[in-house]
């Protein structure tokens, strides 16, 4: 049966469109497709510019966490909204011819106030706006966000000059005006114009498939951009400009980029040329030029030496995930709960046992350490979590069932197993009872095998830290132990949340039980300080 690739994007006009041209090249190669729209937070966020919300990829990250909870294949994303680092295990697989890459801007009546001291011209864009000032030092800019059409529409109901957009965007769903202005000496953002599809890194048919749709040059140009970005540290917080383009007259790549201080005050601007073939270090080469030149500076002074927020994971971080927080945002971290596995005797694990229940990873390679997965004889298996689930159908076999918590899964299986039935429950010696407890109260026998010890492992917390993200309730139990709960309590699910409410006045659950997600809850909940 042919395989339905699942095209994830965000639900506004302008995400639709461009899902829609990926969905129609991939149907014309003879694929199946399903367009699935995900809300994202940048379009949930309106009354904030992007650089105050201080989160990297705010557009993109919905997306992510559905493809890594393998409910899309690939994603369709604007480009420039995308971080320069992609989560662990999803890459970039193809780069769409590129459109139009200018800044454009519509007008309310005419031309004439650039001239005038007391212009007003909006746009939500730092880039945008610290070029527009260090052009028209002046005049004074005002925020605008939404979609497309909210733009325009705020557009028409305020006393402003004019608005600033992307050219691309306009252009691709049919509303670019005739009178618009070509900002031609502005410099766009890093891979404006261009239409990037992500996919996991494991996942070969699709890179397969997807290599047919990716242009060469646009991929050279918007890595040269998205590398320079990348070096110089900025995301939606620094105004950074950078576009590349090729000149095939002369076989060359030509790339210029531009920094600027947020009041437009401070501006520094490089250009280079190099042979196609050998472009590869104009990236690093221009970076090196800003920065020498006092682009950290800049960027430091924008941002101010001391941190506004500080937050702890109880948890270790990847470098990715840390990217997912803003940058004037202190991060420290460490792992509070630390596993070791215990020994499971064959006697236990070799026999076939018809109804087994796993409530976490650490149960899988637990059980995994103690034999090899060919030798297992599980009838049925049932799990709590997606990547639990995922895990054990990777490694051990299909499941049965899964539920989101071990409430809901006690009482399933309360109602599909029949009295005197067994269940053999593969857990840590820190556990929670809601599972035993109900399926015991059911008359269901549960045999329970300590699978991995689970050791506390505190670390003392600065008093200073705003907010502590917690992942299971042995976290918070282990935080406990010796630090104060005078804080703000992120928790990646319900039953994590529990017990942190025994101890935190003040806990946020996240959507998803996913790091990424916990991540997500700190960022919005800071964006609105």
């Amino acid at each position: 049966m042919q395989k339905i690739i699942r095209i994830g994007t965000r639900d506004s006009q302008l995400a639709m469109w461009q899902a829609k041209k990926v969905q129609k090249l991939l149907e014309e190669l003879g694929h199946k497709t399903q367009l699935i729209p995900v809300k994202a937070t940048g379009d949930l966020v309106l009354d904030k510019p992007l650089y105050e919300l201080g989160i990297t990829g705010i557009f993109t990250k919905n997306l992510d966490i559905a493809m890594l909870n393998d409910d899309i294949d690939i994603a369709v994303h604007s480009m420039k909204d995308v971080p320069t680092v992609l989560p662990e295990g999803i890459i970039q697989v193809a780069v769409l011819k590129r459109a139009n890459y200018n800044d454009i801007l519509l007008l309310k009546d005419n031309e004439e106030f650039m001239a005038q001291p007391n212009g007003v011209i909006a746009t939500g864009s730092l880039r945008r706006k610290a070029q527009w000032l260090n052009r028209y030092p002046t005049h004074t800019v005002e925020n605008l966000r939404g979609n497309v059409n909210t733009r325009l529409k705020k557009l028409e109901d305020n006393n402003w000059n004019g608005a600033i957009f992307a050219a691309a965007g306009l252009e691709r769903v049919g509303l670019r005006p005739k009178g618009a202005v070509n900002l031609t000496w502005m410099i766009p953002a890093p891979a404006q114009g261009a239409i990037m599809i992500t996919a996991l890194e494991k996942d070969e048919e699709i890179k397969t498939i997807c290599e047919a749709l990716n242009d060469k040059d646009t991929e050279i140009c918007t890595n040269i951009e998205r590398e320079f970005l990348n070096r110089l540290e900025g995301g939606c917080t620094a105004p950074i400009g950078a576009l590349a383009f090729i000149n095939e007259k002369e076989d060359e790549v030509n790339f210029k980029g531009i920094l600027l201080s947020r009041d437009g005050k401070k501006k520094i601007e490089v250009s280079r040329k190099a042979k196609v073939g050998k472009h590869k270090y104009i990236a690093k080469d221009c970076a090196n030029y800003v920065i020498d030149k006092g682009g950290k500076l800049i960027m430091i002074e924008d941002e101010g030496i001391e941190k506004e927020f500080s937050v702890y994971s109880t948890k270790k971080l990847s470098e990715a995930q840390k990217k997912l927080l803003p940058t004037t945002m202190k991060v420290e971290d460490s792992d509070f709960v630390k596993i070791r596995f215990n020994r499971i005797t064959p006697k236990v694990i070799s026999n076939k046992i018809e109804n087994v229940v796993i409530t976490s990873k650490n149960g899988v390679e637990a059980i995994l350490n103690a034999s090899a997965a060919n030798e297992l004889q599980f009838e049925n298996i049932y799990c709590v979590g997606r990547r639990t689930k995922k895990l054990i159908e990777q490694r051990i076999g299909k499941v049965k069932h899964s539920e989101k918590n071990a409430n809901k899964l006690s009482q399933y299986l309360s109602e599909k197993l029949k009295k005197g039935q067994e269940v053999t429950y593969f857990c840590s010696n820190l556990r929670l009872d809601t599972l035993p407890t109900t399926l015991t109260a059911s008359g269901i026998v549960v045999n329970e095998v300590e699978a991995y010890k689970t050791m506390y492992s505190p670390a003392k917390v600065d008093e200073a830290v705003n907010g502590v993200l917690f992942y299971s309730p042995s976290t918070v139990e282990s935080y406990v132990q010796k630090n104060s709960a005078n804080k703000i309590a992120f928790c990646i699910g319900e039953s994590t949340a529990k017990e942190a409410r025994k101890h935190f006045k003040e806990v946020e659950v996240a959507n998803l039980p996913t790091v990424e997600s916990v991540i997500e809850l700190v960022n919005l909940h800071f964006s609105n300080k």
